[in-house]
Formats: C-alpha cells, structure tokens, sequence
C-alpha cells in the first residue's frame, strides 16, 4: 500500500502555555483534522495533530510533525524532560517520582530501562536485574530504542485523551508492556529462550499483557489500556496497529505453525479475537468482541461472531472459507 502520507506539509506552531486558550486553536485543529490521505477504504482523515497543537508545555516543537516524520530520540528526550519540568513545577509533589523516573537518567534508554525494571521487577533485586537486562540489551540493539520511540509517539498520534509524551511513558502499562516484550524479542533470537519467556511471563503478571517473544511487531503500535491482551507465538503485527483491551491473536491447535498477519493501521477492538492461519489487511477495522476466523481484506471492518464483513471498499463482502 502507497504510504500513508501524500505531500502534506508544516504548519506553523504557536509558543503558548495551554493551545486550548489560544485565539484561533479551533482553526488550528481544524486544518489538522482535514488533512487526508488515500486508504483501502477512500479517504481516511489522519488523526495526527501538531504537537505544538496536543502538547501543553510553553516549549513544544515549532514546527507541525506529519505521519511521515518522527522526531528523533534525542529530541523525543527533549520534550520528555520538558514535560517533566513543567509537571515539576505545576505540583511539587511529583518531584521524588520524576526524580526516579526522568530526572536521574541520562537519556531516554536509560529511563525507559528504568521503566521496564520497575514494571516487570516484583523486588528491589528483580527491579535492578531487569532494569540491567534492558539497558545492556538497548547497548546491542540501538533500534530498538527507535521503536520505543515511535510507539511513544504513535500513542499521541492515536490516542485523543494523551495531550503530551510523558504521561503514557510513566503510566501507560500497555506502551511498558510493549517496550519490555521488545527487549524479549531480542533475547529470543540471540537464543536466549528462557529469560525471554520469563519476561513474558511477568508482563502478564504484572502488567496482564502476554506477548511470545517469537511474535513480530511493527512500530508506531498502540496497546490502549492493555489489560487483558494476548499475542501468540509467531503472530506478525505492522505498524500503526491499535489494540485495545482483551484482545486475543493466536493460533489454532490444528495449525499450529499459522498464525494471524495483521497489517498496517489495523484497529483491533476490544474483546476481539483474531486466531488461525488469517491476515487482516491495512487499515482493516475488527469490531468489538469479534471473532475473525477467515481473511479480512484491506478497509474492510468486521463484526460479529463469527464475524462477517461490512464497509468494504471491495465488491466482496462476505468471507471466502
């Protein structure tokens, strides 16, 4: 599919302290809003809003960030630390927390290594050992702090509720959830099995999300409220997928060497099940509590158990066994 961004360009972010009291915000918002792009289902209205726009801080960027754009981790660190600041100020009580969390790190791999441990760690030695597992794992795959990154972002590009980075990068389990699965993806394939299925096994514990460290994930991808989420061994994810609570993504006991392909854009909704030898094409919308056992082709939204297909760009609407 043709990116999903066409030739749209900046726009021009105003230094204020809150964008809601900003003469002129709603004419601001608005030109985001109307900003287009082609899908598998015509035209779908991007909800990627300036952050100069989203961001309450006086120091937000000055310039718009498109789709096809991320800012940089040092950057991204940047408005973290900003954040944190401005957080700081607003309520002194946080200070000792921010301190932990943001304020004593050197830089995002550091915090967000802190992040995991304190998550996944159900004591002060378990909370350092993880903590040392993901920042010697950050050390070897510095890409991986890139995803984090994206997915950061990505949730303030998908979520209307999120109006800055550092409040889902504190308390948004889902999006730790999604960081620490990536450290035990990357223990998987340097064959270093078990670590990786023990940190499986204190996400669900711990944060109720359970990930394979065999599955594949794409980038930009949202876990929103991420209670209750099950991704099986060998499923493959794309970027900018949405996946909300209690979902489940995994094989049949037949099959069991096919697992479901989700792709690009892709919203999952909640109680939803995707299992078997099935792909979801980009920008597909499964509906709540679905159960989705054949291809669902891109653009098209299904619904219903067993789930059948609506709002299909194509001439098909209904599943071919």
């Amino acid at each position: 599919m043709a990116g999903l961004v066409p030739a749209i360009h900046v726009l021009d972010a105003p230094k204020f302290v809150d964008a809601r009291d900003k003469p002129g915000h709603d004419e601001l918002l608005g030109q985001s809003q109307k900003l287009s792009c082609p899908g598998a289902s015509g035209t779908r209205v991007l909800r990627w809003r300036t952050f100069a726009a989203r961001l309450y801080c006086p120091d937000a960027l000055t310039q718009a960030v498109v789709m096809s754009e991320m800012l940089s981790v040092d950057q991204l660190w940047l408005s973290v630390r900003r954040e944190a600041d401005h957080a700081l100020a607003r309520d002194p009580v946080f200070g000792a927390a921010l301190a932990a969390a943001i304020f004593d790190h050197p830089g995002f791999a550091h915090a967000l290594a802190h992040q995991i441990g304190a998550r996944l760690g159900r004591g002060a030695e378990d909370r350092a050992r993880f903590e040392r597992i993901a920042r010697e794992t950050y050390v070897a795959a510095p890409e991986l702090i890139d995803a984090a990154s994206r997915d950061l972002q990505g949730i303030a590009v998908h979520d209307p509720a999120t109006t800055a980075l550092l409040p889902p990068l504190l308390n948004f389990k889902g999006y730790v959830a999604l960081q620490a699965w990536r450290v035990s993806n990357r223990l998987w394939r340097e064959g270093r099995n078990d670590l990786a299925l023990l940190m499986q096994s204190l996400s669900s514990d711990q944060l109720q999300v359970s990930i394979h460290p065999s599955a594949s994930i794409g980038t930009s991808v949202f876990l929103d409220h991420a209670t209750g989420i099950i991704i099986g061994a060998f499923a493959v994810i794309g970027d900018e997928v949405t996946i909300l609570q209690n979902v489940t993504i995994g094989r049949k006991q037949c099959e069991p060497d096919r697992a479901p392909r989700i792709g690009r854009g892709v919203l999952l909704s909640a109680g939803s099940s995707i299992i078997g030898n099935v792909s979801v094409g980009d920008f597909a919308k499964i509906g709540a509590g679905a159960a989705v056992e054949h291809d669902v082709p891109a653009g098209c939204t299904a619904v219903g158990v067993p789930a059948r297909l609506t709002n299909c760009p194509e001439l098909a609407t209904h599943f071919e066994p």
